[in-house]
C-alpha cells in the first residue's frame, strides 16, 4: 500500500484556527483505495517547519506528499505552480522571526516549480463543481518556505516516483465571519478537494496543456 504524507499548518496571525490543518486531520490514516494517507502538523515557524516536515518524510516514506496551507481572502483552491527561493515575512512567524530578504536555501536555485499535475487537479475540481486555479505565487511567508523546502529536498533526494507540491484553501466560514467581505470555504468541501488532488496527483503521469495563466 502507498503512503501519502499531508501537512497542514498551526494556527497564525491571531487566527483562532488553521484551515489547513482543521481540514487535513480528517484525512488521518484514511484509505483511499490502496492508498493510505498520513496526516502531520508543522509550525508555522521558518526553519522549524522544515525540519518537522522532513522528519515526517523520514517517518513516513510517502509516494507523495501534498502541503496544505491557509490563505486568507482567497475564493479558489488554489494550486501553487511554484516556490521561490526567499523569506520577505510581512508578519512575524509564530516565534517572532522575522526575516526580510533572506534565501531559504543559500546558494541555491531560485526557484522549483511543483511536481503535482496542477492543471489536471485543476480541471479534476472544477468538474465537481469546486471553484479551484492555477497560482502563480505561494507568497513569500512559511508556506513558500515550505514548499520550496520540500522540493529542495526532493530534488536532492533524485527519485522521480515521488511528489510534492503544495495547495493554498481558503478561510473557513467561522473565520471569515471576522474578516468582513472575505470569501471562504465550507470544511467538507475542502476535504472533498483534498482527496480529489489526491488521487489525480496519483494517477497522472503527465499534465494537462491547457491554459492556466494569469495577466496579472
Amino acid at each position: 500500500m502507498q503512503t501519502v504524507l499531508i501537512t497542514g499548518f498551526e494556527p497564525f496571525d491571531g487566527e483562532r484556527i488553521n484551515p489547513s490543518w482543521e481540514v487535513v486531520k480528517r484525512l488521518h490514516d484514511m484509505e483511499l483505495g490502496r492508498v493510505h494517507i498520513v496526516a502531520r502538523q508543522l509550525p508555522c515557524v521558518f526553519h522549524h517547519a522544515l525540519e518537522a516536515l522532513e522528519a515526517a518524510i523520514a517517518d513516513t516514506q510517502p509516494r507523495l506528499i501534498l502541503a496544505v496551507g491557509q490563505a486568507g481572502g482567497r475564493a479558489e483552491i488554489s494550486l501553487e505552480r511554484v516556490a521561490i527561493n526567499v523569506d520577505d515575512a510581512r508578519i512575524p512567524d509564530n516565534q517572532g522571526q522575522q526575516p526580510i530578504d533572506e534565501p531559504i536555501v543559500p546558494g541555491g536555485p531560485a526557484a522549483y516549480f511543483s511536481q503535482l499535475p496542477i492543471k489536471a487537479i485543476v480541471e479534476g475540481l472544477r468538474e465537481a463543481g469546486i471553484p479551484a486555479a492555477v497560482s502563480q505565487t505561494a507568497g513569500t511567508f512559511v508556506c513558500n518556505h515550505v514548499m520550496y523546502g520540500l522540493l529542495h529536498h526532493l530534488h536532492l533526494k533524485n527519485n522521480p516516483r515521488i511528489k510534492g507540491g503544495f495547495i493554498h484553501i481558503p478561510y473557513l466560514p467561522e473565520q471569515a465571519a471576522h474578516h468582513p467581505g472575505s470569501p471562504s470555504m465550507a470544511a467538507n468541501t475542502v476535504l472533498t478537494a483534498l482527496e480529489l488532488a489526491i488521487a489525480i496527483a496519483l494517477n497522472t503521469e503527465r499534465d494537462l496543456l491547457v491554459g492556466g495563466g494569469a495577466t496579472h
